[in-house]
Order: structure tokens, then sequence, then C-alpha cells
């Protein structure tokens, strides 16, 4: 398993490992299946954002194979200058629990020491507790819980909102 920064030529593998994200773990992600599939020109989108300035998503690969991704959103307000958030993790589910994860979540707040952030955040449901673990492991700890934070067809999901200070 490697790590490295995605970038445009990356766009096409990622769109395909985010459709199945958005597939197989639908609550963990605000964006729907549907919602993603009806974007307009979505590979080109994916490969300006991953050049954008304010973010960087890293991949997991394992055998060449796009396996992970995770993404650093930096704040872009001066006073919020030294803060980013972690959004859209995902593992694909053969390769989860042995160690791509950690591999990821370590290169992102690596990179985001190198470009001298202070605070990470994330937010993850509160029944992921896989999630919740891994995170608390590396230095993560939970300042508050959003109750019905995410609304479903059927029911609520609440999340915990987590931090870092690096």
């Amino acid at each position: 398993m490697q790590v490295r920064e995605l970038n445009q030529a990356d766009a096409k593998e990622y769109y395909d490992l985010r459709l199945e994200a958005l597939l197989t773990n639908p609550d963990a992600f605000i964006t729907t299946y549907e919602q993603e599939k009806q974007r307009p020109d979505p590979i080109n989108t994916i490969a300006e954002r991953l050049e954008g300035e304010t973010s960087r998503t890293f991949g997991l690969f394992v055998e060449e194979t796009l396996a992970g991704v995770v993404t650093l959103v930096k704040e872009t307000h001066p006073k919020f200058s030294h803060k980013a958030s972690i959004v859209a993790m995902y593992i694909t589910k053969d390769h989860r629990r042995k160690g791509g994860a950690e591999l990821l979540i370590n290169e992102l707040i690596q990179f985001a020491r190198a470009i001298e952030l202070e605070v990470l955040h994330l937010s993850v449901v509160t029944d992921n507790h896989p999630a919740q673990e891994l995170y608390k492991k590396l230095g993560f700890h939970t300042y508050g819980t959003e109750e019905k934070a995410i609304k479903l067809p059927d029911r609520y999901l609440d999340e915990d909102h987590m931090v870092l200070f690096l």
C-alpha cells in the first residue's frame, strides 16, 4: 500500500471510487449516488478540483489500484486560515481494517503540518465506530455531537464533531 496526492490524471479513477462509496456507504456521505451521477461533466470538474488551491485529495493505492481517498479542505478566510476540514474519507470494503485508512490520515496530517495548519476538523456519523476509533487513535477527540445532523427518508443520523490540534 502506498499513499500519494491525487492529480488531474486520477480524476476518472477517483470518480469511479466516489460512485462506489456512495453506493456502498450512502449514510457516510451527504451527496447521494443519484446526485453524483447527474453532475454535468464530472470527470473534468473533479480534475479541476484535484488541482485546486483550497483542497488536497490523497489516495491509497494497492497494486496501482485506487483503494481509498480522503480530502483536506482548507479554510479561506484569513481569520480561519489556520484550520482545515477532513472530508470524503472512503476505503473499499476489501481493504478495510488493513492499515490503509491510518496511512491516508497520517499522510494528510503530515501535509497539514507542512503547510502550517494548526487545527483539523472532521465529522463522523455516531454509529461509525471503526472510524471513530481510528480518529481517536490518531489523536482526534470529540468536542460535540450534532443530533439529527443528517436527514434520510426514514430516519436521522447524529454526527460527532472531532478535532485534532497540530
